[in-house]
């Protein structure tokens, strides 16, 4: 394998591998050399704007040293499970796979191949998630709450929203408490478009909502701790700290009023793309043959807590519906 050119490819250029395609065409170390797509007319579009080709999968899997899978989520497992026997290491998007076995059994063959893999949670990447993580070491973390809303999509999406949109902030709840949670709860609503889930942890509780039905775009992280209150807004990459809150009574010509005093701190965080911060995190990976920043058992954790809370949810329905059966 080169020293420092890493020849790369992408499978799958729609929606989100036509970025990875745009992020391997810009990085130091990386040479785009090929791209596949079910579909043709995209791929030669996409392989024309960066430069490259569009060739066959097994053509790409024979001049690459990396690759990113970025094809719908039912097809994870077969196209990463074709890559991995070709001994190539793999970028899959999130989530890892549909179904928590395909998952392990994935695993299975990367262990035997020595090959790494890398899943796409790209909030991990994200500048204000890194420097968060710095801050929660030092905290006493009572709860999390995180929002990812926004308005219908253009395009058809088949995976539910705690699977397309709530497993992002479920990555980065495990993450930053480093346990697993001892309860899951979850709820739906309009055919599973806007969804909310409650984790119980040890010492902590993380209440998430996903939706794709609001009329506005919210990415947002709120921690409480028993010393401060931590707000990230993943869209505008920014971090607020308040520190306290101090109650007062002030005495006014008009009499006397309360109000509290706090303080808040702006923390400054890096303008950086995530998913070039991700690409180049997965090609550090292959090139010194480290452990990849987020694993796959870092996927099936999540991928596995996504499960429970659509269980739950089914759970629910249910009982109810056999409540209502009897009455």
């Amino acid at each position: 394998m080169p020293s420092e050119l890493l020849t790369v490819g992408v499978i799958g250029v729609g929606t989100m591998g036509q970025h990875h395609a745009r992020v391997y065409d810009e990085l130091e170390g990386a040479s785009l050399v090929g791209v596949f797509d079910v579909d043709p007319e995209r791929a030669r579009t996409v392989a024309e704007r960066h430069g490259t080709i569009a060739v066959g999968l097994e053509t790409l899997l024979e001049r690459v040293d990396a690759v990113s899978v970025a094809v719908p989520t039912a097809h994870h497992h077969a196209v990463a499970t074709t890559c991995l026997e070709a001994g190539i290491p793999v970028l899959v998007e999130k989530p890892v796979v549909v179904d928590p076995e395909a998952g392990r059994e994935l695993r299975a063959t990367a262990d035997a191949a020595g090959v790494p893999v890398q899943v796409g949670h790209v909030e991990r990447f994200n500048p204000a998630v890194e420097t968060l993580a710095e801050i929660v070491e030092g905290l006493s973390v009572v709860a999390l709450t995180a929002r990812r809303l926004g308005p219908p999509p253009a395009r058809r999406i088949e995976d539910s929203a705690v699977l397309d949109l709530m497993i992002h902030d479920i990555d980065v709840v495990l993450a930053l408490l480093d346990e697993e949670p001892v309860g899951v709860t979850g709820c739906a609503t309009a055919g599973n478009r806007h969804a909310g889930a409650l984790l119980e942890f040890p010492e902590a509780m993380a209440s998430l909502t996903a939706s794709r039905l609001t009329q506005r775009k919210v990415r947002t992280l709120e921690i409480t701790a028993e010393q401060c209150l931590v707000a990230v807004d993943y869209l505008e990459q920014s971090i607020e700290i308040h520190r306290r809150s101090v109650p007062e009574y002030v005495e006014r010509e008009e009499g006397v009023r309360f109000r509290h005093e706090s303080l808040i701190e702006r923390v400054r965080v890096p303008n950086d793309e995530p998913l070039r911060n991700e690409l180049a995190s997965f090609l550090e990976a292959v090139r010194t043959g480290s452990t990849p920043e987020v694993t796959i058992d870092d996927g099936l954790a999540a991928l596995e807590i996504v499960r429970e809370i659509e269980a739950g949810r089914d759970d629910v329905r249910a009982t109810v519906d056999l409540e209502i059966s009897h009455d």
